[in-house]
């Protein structure tokens, strides 16, 4: 697969989260976010390690352990308290800053260069989201704009590390997203429980909707996102993050009837030359795709 599949396949999975704003106050029923969460991870989780039948060894408990929570058990309820507290847009245009915090984790952790175009695109995607979902009644709250950044900061750090350790040898895709989805699902189960009670009785839309966000939107999105991460410089699936707010906002439009500005179309073309300029930036000069996936590969570690 060349670098260009590999990304465009790669925002498959961004573009997927963008659908959950709209499935959830369509279908789901109000007031139960967690338990959202919770049929996010883990029944897609549990799929894949059966279909997989590969369970971790040695170290990877524990590291499977901390990408888990890191990319699913801190994130979920940071990012629904970010949701109780702030508006959408509001919580949207602060997630927009994941890819100057992937940037940076990037430079301490991975030790990769930060090229000034990089960051360039990463400024200009972020604001760019922050025209497209800001409005001008958009209110702050201080622990609602923390619980964003922490949710942003959790998933990026988890993003760094799911590329600095790389893949067991002879692990798959589906048995490596499995195992974080599982391991993020069990720490959400009893949050779920203790803040939102039993689960409510749910009609066929909310089983619809749980459906699409177990599948569409957990192992299906998280496999090709993971993978895109260990193949993919870091700014790459940073970048593309950014796609989520954007289908968001683009389906309220289309399917919810709501308004669109031409503020709003000017951060759509903003944050597009973003990502695609943050793909050039991410090739070094000269290189061809190919290579610079095959060089952006990890090596497999035991």
């Amino acid at each position: 697969m060349n670098r260009l599949t590999l990304t465009l396949v790669t925002a498959l999975a961004p573009a997927s989260w963008g659908t959950t704003y709209l499935v959830t106050t369509e279908l789901l029923p109000a007031g139960h976010p967690l338990l959202a969460g919770l049929l996010r991870s883990l029944p897609a989780g549990l799929l894949a390690v059966l279909l997989a039948r590969r369970l971790p060894h040695g170290s990877w408990w524990g590291k499977v352990l901390v990408l888990g929570a890191l990319n699913i058990g801190a994130f979920f309820p940071l990012l629904f308290l970010a949701a109780e507290r702030l508006p959408g847009g509001v919580a949207a245009a602060v997630a927009g800053a994941q890819p100057l915090i992937v940037l940076g984790l990037g430079a301490l952790v991975l030790g990769e260069r930060v090229r000034p175009v990089s960051a360039a695109a990463a400024v200009a995607g972020a604001a760019g989201v922050a025209l497209v979902v800001l409005g001008p009644a958009a209110a702050l709250d201080f622990w609602g704009v923390v619980a964003a950044l922490g949710g942003v900061t959790a998933t990026g750090l988890g993003m760094i590390l799911t590329k600095r350790w790389g893949r067991p040898s002879g692990v798959g895709p589906v048995a490596y997203a499995g195992w974080q989805l599982t391991a993020g699902g069990l720490l959400l189960l009893p949050l779920t429980f203790v803040v939102e009670g039993p689960p409510p009785a749910l009609d066929a839309g909310a089983l619809l909707g749980y459906l699409w966000l177990t599948t569409a939107g957990g192992i299906i999105a998280y496999t090709l996102w993971f993978r895109g991460i260990q193949r993919l410089p870091v700014i790459v699936p940073g970048l593309l993050a950014l796609l989520s707010p954007i289908v968001a906002t683009l389906l309220g439009v289309l399917i919810a009837g709501e308004s669109f500005t031409m503020v709003q179309v000017a951060g759509i073309l903003i944050t597009l030359a973003a990502l695609v300029g943050g793909q050039f930036a991410a090739r070094p000069r000269g290189t061809p795709a190919t290579a610079v996936e095959q060089s952006a590969a990890p090596v497999a570690v035991r």
